[in-house]
């Protein structure tokens, strides 16, 4: 795909999730061999981040120090948020990246997870006035901001800044209308403000190669030789206005995987965007707590329990069976959110009047704190 004069190709490749040793270091020689696959094919899109340990190490070794600059694009990310107490300290995000990349530019620089409490630090810092001057100096070609917030917050930031050049999203067909990711609204948005879109999580960290067996079904009885994770890379790549999908790639065979899919995508056709409208159906049919992350029962708990968070984390959990990526995500929803666990909760009952779906919230809080607090 050609984007502001560069060709980019629908599949980038996410540094997040690089392969390990056994001692948990990045194993760099299946990451080069990683890298050499994705560039013969015709993709040149690498996506990192000062935040991401070893990450823009490990694409120095792998693609920087191998190929010529004008051979690919290096995105990486500033999370002022991140133990900054001063602007100082956020700025030197941008220098420790340059260092560790040796890129000499980005082509992408993002305000990382831009949303929530966190948008005030970009704000209060001026990150988004630095990000300005260095593409001013030629040290970033294009800049943006990745987003894990509502519709509604999206569109407050892209409203305060029209000098954002993209928007990178987390889109699925698994959350393209879950009520706790909104992936379809917060598309819409970015498209209303004409921004061009970069996709994270088009296989939920992993979650859709392995999703639900009715999912899982419907999916292989049309297509029994395709994988599961290339029919959440199509639907992501499918939508229109989309620079790259990034695909957190662990191995040598996951990318040969995603190269096959990807390297000759055409489109969707009607039969397979049906198939998927029957997966979306499947995935509807699995019964979870209906919390629409409205958060009124926040505003009333005397305790500050995080409870939609809890019960985001729980639909994880019914949804993929997968407890690690559930207590994952109830520590960055509830704990990174400053708020207590589900464990905590008084029973005193004000969320639940407070709640227009009207949950049994108490005894769902107690299933969370059963299923995924470990004691």
């Amino acid at each position: 795909m050609s984007y502001l004069g560069e060709h980019i190709g629908k599949l980038g490749f996410g540094l997040m999730r690089l392969p390990v040793r056994e001692d948990k270091s990045i194993d760099v020689e299946q990451v080069k061999e990683m890298v050499d696959l994705f560039l013969k094919a015709g993709f040149t899109y690498f996506d990192t981040a000062w935040a991401y340990p070893g990450s823009e190490d490990a694409i120095r070794e792998a693609l920087v120090e191998r190929y010529p600059r004008d051979a690919y694009q290096l995105a990486t990310k500033n999370a002022a948020w991140i133990n900054c107490a001063t602007r100082e300290e956020a700025i030197a995000q941008f220098e420790t990246s340059l260092r560790q990349t040796q890129a000499g530019y980005f082509d992408f620089y993002l305000l990382h997870n831009v949303g929530e409490g966190r948008t005030r630090f970009f704000d209060e810092y001026n990150m988004w006035n630095f990000v300005k001057q260095k593409k001013a100096e030629g040290l970033i070609r294009h800049m943006g901001f990745s987003f894990h917030s509502t519709p509604e917050e999206l569109e407050a930031v892209l409203t305060a800044h029209p000098e954002a050049e993209f928007v990178q999203l987390q889109i699925n067909y698994a959350d393209w209308d879950y009520p706790a990711v909104q992936s379809r609204r917060c598309y819409e948005v970015a498209r209303k403000f004409g921004k061009p879109v970069v996709i994270m999580e088009p296989v939920k960290g992993g979650l859709l190669a392995n999703p639900p067996a009715p999912v899982l079904k419907v999916l292989k009885d049309a297509e029994p030789d395709h994988s599961a994770a290339s029919w959440a890379l199509r639907f992501a790549a499918s939508l229109e206005g989309v620079i790259t999908v990034l695909s957190g790639m662990s191995s040598v065979d996951q990318m040969r995987d995603n190269l096959a899919t990807m390297q000759h995508f055409a489109g969707l056709s009607d039969t397979q965007r049906a198939t998927l409208q029957t997966a979306q159906a499947e995935l509807a049919q699995i019964p979870l707590i209906p919390c629409t992350t409205c958060n009124y029962c926040a505003k009333v708990c005397p305790n500050d329990i995080g409870i939609s968070g809890s019960f985001t984390a729980m639909n994880y959990l019914t949804l993929y069976g997968d407890l690690g990526q559930a207590r994952h995500w109830e520590s960055w929803l509830v704990g990174g959110h400053g708020r207590k666990p589900a464990s905590e909760c008084l029973k005193c009952g004000a969320c639940e009047e407070a709640c227009p779906q009207h949950i049994a919230i108490r005894e769902e809080l107690e299933k969370v704190a059963a299923a995924l607090q470990e004691h």
